[in-house]
């Protein structure tokens, strides 16, 4: 069966994962205290967290390579036992890059190739696809160490590809990469769900989640505090707010120390950027604040620039949810 029709048997059956109830502990160290969550096949599920809130042990188990003492994954409607993953329906991009770099780029990939199974006209067209896919075919006979971290990074993603995974797991893919291979990696991304390719991918990046993901779940200690449509987490967690700007330069700080007007059904203004923002209190509309901080600006005769009802970004999100105080990795 080939990888488009695996995927579509999934999509109208089971999601791609299912994971229910996921327990792991280190000695008296609790990695994960029950983890579910689920993943729709076919689309990119941002996996989020401070260091240490267990995505590293998740993506782990989802891999075959930790058994949880308690819980259960179900990959593709099959579900996994005694910590072994279908390794063949599963590609692996770690954040650690794993590359030989006395290597050639070929040479690197022909090795991992053959460890998935791969033998020779299969894998010598596979290679070429995937150097293409990510942009190395002209720098394929090159030693790796010659590379920089962008190219390798890409490299290390032609390798988990080459077998054709319907399940694509990237750890941190964009760490210390130039923004072109940043863009070419996005680019990826979409297109393997173009493909039907379900993609986890997990990242610090919260503007590579509300750009990528169509699902996500927020770990903190351990525990799922935050999970579903990307869209649907933003609508429960994220106040809206308004935001005002005006045309008056140094403002606040004008003549006559005029400052923002104070507006029933919001908080009080907080700068924000080059303007103002204006939390709404609980209870009251945004448009209506927003029609508020109009006629308020008109009766004081301020100039305005932009005016809107906006939602907090997704780190906004994720900071209220998880706090800002500093996480190391353990």
């Amino acid at each position: 069966m080939t990888q488009t029709a695996r995927s579509a048997k999934t999509a109208a059956g089971e999601p791609a994962v299912a994971v229910e109830g996921l327990k792991v502990l280190y000695g008296e160290r609790v990695a994960l205290a029950g983890v579910s969550f689920e993943v729709p096949a076919g689309t990119c599920f941002g996996l989020l967290g401070p260091n240490g809130a267990g995505k590293s042990t998740t993506m782990k188990v989802l891999c075959g390579l930790v058994r949880p003492q308690a819980g259960w994954v179900r990959l593709f409607g099959r579900e996994v036992s005694g910590g072994h993953a279908d390794a063949g329906r599963i590609g692996y991009v770690p954040q650690a890059i794993t590359l030989y770099d006395k290597l050639t780029a070929q040479e690197n990939l022909a090795l991992f190739g053959r460890l998935s199974g791969l033998r020779g006209a299969a894998l010598a067209a596979r290679m070429e696809t995937v150097l293409t896919q990510v942009g190395l075919a002209d720098r394929a006979r090159e030693p790796v160490a010659r590379f920089s971290g962008g190219m390798k990074r890409r490299l290390n993603i032609a390798a988990a590809l080459l077998h054709e995974p319907e399940l694509v797991i990237m750890d941190e893919p964009t760490v210390g990469v130039d923004p072109q291979s940043r863009y070419h990696i996005f680019n990826l991304v979409r297109e393997m769900k173009t493909r039907g390719v379900t993609v986890i991918y997990c990242t610090h990046y919260m503007e590579e989640a509300e750009a990528l993901c169509d699902h996500i779940a927020i770990l903190d200690h351990g525990a799922v505090i935050a999970r579903g449509p990307l869209s649907a987490v933003l609508r429960e967690h994220a106040e809206p707010a308004v935001y005002l700007e005006l045309d008056e330069p140094g403002y606040p700080e004008a003549p006559a120390g005029v400052t923002p007007p104070v507006v029933t059904g919001a908080s009080p203004p907080q700068p924000d950027g080059d303007g103002w923002l204006y939390r709404l209190t609980a209870g009251h509309d945004a448009l209506a604040v927003l029609e508020a901080v109009a006629g308020a600006c008109r009766g004081q005769g301020l100039r305005v620039r932009r005016l809107e009802v906006v939602r907090p970004a997704l780190e906004r999100v994720f900071l209220k949810l998880t706090g800002t105080s500093l996480r190391d990795e353990a």
